[in-house]
């Protein structure tokens, strides 16, 4: 046999030794892997809590006594593990599989573990605790329908999981409608979604709320604890100590920095728009109401650099929206303005055409003017005025038509507005505030234009009364002339809003407009001017009622020379003065 065919027989022989010690090593290593001592070997793989519910129930094994039992501590869903998928406790026909947590051993039910991020939330359905908007999508908050209290909603889906399991967005069918509704409003049975918030404390405060201008039942509002962010990047002063500016003075915004740097004002509260007073053309104008676009009074960049002087100077600032008061609006879409039911056209009341607070379309637009002017500008908060339907309306309720579509009470309406404004800027770390008039602190009734104190109060970050004393009647609060006595007048009506801050849980903060104007000739020809006694009678009024907050002052025409006047009020420090006195 020649060496050349030896050769070949050696490397064959060679090659299938080799290849037999390699099936051998690995038959060896699979086996030990796989088995020792006829025990299956914990293979650790990565897995991610899930639950139909918020977190997952943890358990302790004994291996001696055989026995599974239930640990003290819960984990939120979503979590990631590692999990022994060949250690497997049964009992009861479950099976138990143990994972690890930060170093410390448990186990869990198979059914609450799964392979991929997007598979840990269970739930088929959720109910609806707190009446919500139904979203086209999270990144475009056009809504698509209400999901009423108690509603069950078939879950399709959702977007994020914070680390305490609780579900941001969940995609859901309502109907024939598909979108989005956030979490935190949604329980998981139907016991829970009908129930109201601390019943037996909030119940009969609002029940006892008479409905005697037909702004609806207050019991039928919404009084779940509402989370009041507070932004590391935007610090809101502890007191705001702000003027009001018009759009209209913008171009000597240089001299009002000036003037509030001698004093204690640290905020100014800027127009965006004033029913048809339109500070710039932006382009969500142009979008949602080509005529208000076209009557703005400063193009962008001009407004922005006035904006930009009052942010480098190191005040915070305030952009101030009317929101149900709007005549361009109407005038391009007369299809969600409060109609006349006998023509079906625009109803012109109190001096303006009013969009209908029941218009989600509305409420869109509004809000969406609110985080393009928070982009473009900067604004540390955004307030919107006229947060209402119109007042003097009971006299021609039977003539209008308000479109209710969804069948709700005004005070819900306003309620759940403010609700959507605050879910969607809260997102830009910018903070909502509403303006009421200084009625809605009565205690015995909800208002004919759906302000009532404690709803708007329970889910806004700041709420502002409109208290200018001489838009009170003679002998109200049992004072004469109130309009010449400020002190008496924001001093009981400060008790009355101090009292019903406690009518909800999260109650707002309480920041107030005060007049800094004279007093009107038609309330009294022989009213008072309001200059710096005056204006500091009606915030010491407000502070000794227990309203710390601080105030804006209401001057129309926002008049540097009528501030001036009032500069000695301005000069103090009033929340650092009462809590020294505590």
């Amino acid at each position: 046999m020649s060496k050349k065919k030896k050769k070949k027989r050696k490397i064959k022989k060679g090659r299938f030794i080799l290849a037999l010690v390699i099936l051998i090593v690995i038959f060896l290593l699979v086996f030990m892997v796989i088995r020792q001592g006829g025990k299956i070997i914990n293979k650790e793989v990565t897995k991610y809590l899930a639950n139909s519910e918020t977190s997952v129930y943890l358990y302790n094994y004994d291996s001696e006594t055989k026995e599974i039992s239930l640990d003290d501590e819960e984990m939120a869903r979503g979590k990631k593990v590692k999990a022994f998928m060949a250690d497997v406790v049964t009992k009861d026909d479950n099976d138990y599989v143990k994972i690890v947590i930060d170093d410390d051993s448990y186990y869990v039910d198979s059914d609450n573990l799964v392979d991929k991020m997007e598979d840990v939330v269970l739930e088929k359905e959720v109910y609806v605790r707190t009446a919500c908007s139904v979203l086209e999508s999270m990144d475009d908050p056009k809504i698509l329908s209400l999901a009423n209290k108690g509603d069950k909603l078939e879950v399709l889906g959702y977007d994020t999981v914070s680390e305490d399991g609780v579900v941001n967005a969940y995609q859901v069918k309502l109907g024939d409608i598909t979108g989005y509704v956030y979490g935190k409003y949604m329980v998981f049975n139907e016991e829970d979604a009908k129930a109201n918030y601390m019943a037996s404390t909030y119940d009969p405060i609002h029940s006892s709320i008479n409905n005697y201008y037909g702004g609806g039942e207050a019991i039928n509002l919404d009084f779940y604890p509402v989370d009041k962010p507070k932004f590391d990047d935007n610090v809101m002063p502890e007191a705001v100590y702000s003027l009001y500016l018009n759009s209209g003075v913008l171009g000597s915004v240089d001299d009002y920095i000036a003037f509030a740097k001698e004093t204690k004002i640290n905020t100014f509260v800027v127009d965006i728009m004033d029913d048809t007073a339109i500070a710039y053309s932006s382009d969500v104008m142009k979008e949602f109401s080509p005529t208000t676009y076209e009557h703005g009074n400063l193009d962008v960049d001009t407004y922005k650099a006035a904006i930009d002087k009052i942010k480098d100077a190191g005040f915070y600032v305030i952009g101030r929206i009317t929101a149900f008061k709007d005549s361009y609006y109407v005038q391009d879409h007369p299809e969600n303005s409060i109609a006349s039911k006998s023509t079906g056209q625009p109803y012109y009341h109190t001096g303006a055409y009013w969009p209908t607070p029941y218009s989600r379309d509305v409420w869109y637009y509004k809000v969406e003017l609110a985080k393009e002017a928070v982009e473009l500008f900067g604004f540390n908060e955004i307030q919107y005025d006229y947060v209402r339907f119109p007042d003097r309306m009971t006299s021609v309720s039977d003539l209008v038509d308000l479109h209710n579509d969804y069948n709700e009470d005004k005070v819900q309406a306003i309620q759940r507005f403010v609700q959507y404004a605050t879910d969607e800027l809260h997102k830009l770390n910018v903070y909502v505030s509403i303006d009421v008039f200084g009625e809605s602190t009565n205690g015995s009734y909800t208002t004919a234009y759906g302000q009532y104190w404690p709803a708007i109060s329970n889910v806004a970050d700041v709420i502002s009364g409109m208290p200018y004393p001489d838009h009170f009647s003679q002998g109200y609060y049992g004072i004469t002339d109130p309009w010449n006595n400020p002190y008496d007048l924001m001093k009981a009506w400060g008790d009355d809003a101090y009292e019903r801050q406690q009518e909800c849980p999260t109650p707002a903060i309480v920041r107030t407009w005060i007049q800094a104007y004279d007093v009107l000739q038609y309330v009294d020809s022989n009213g008072i001017d309001y200059n710096s006694d005056e204006l500091e009678s009606e915030i010491r009024g407000l502070y000794d009622a227990g309203l710390y907050g601080g105030y804006i002052t209401w001057n129309s025409a926002s008049s540097l020379s009528k501030y001036k006047q009032q500069k000695g009020a301005f000069e103090i420090d009033y929340l650092k003065e009462y809590s020294d006195n505590e």
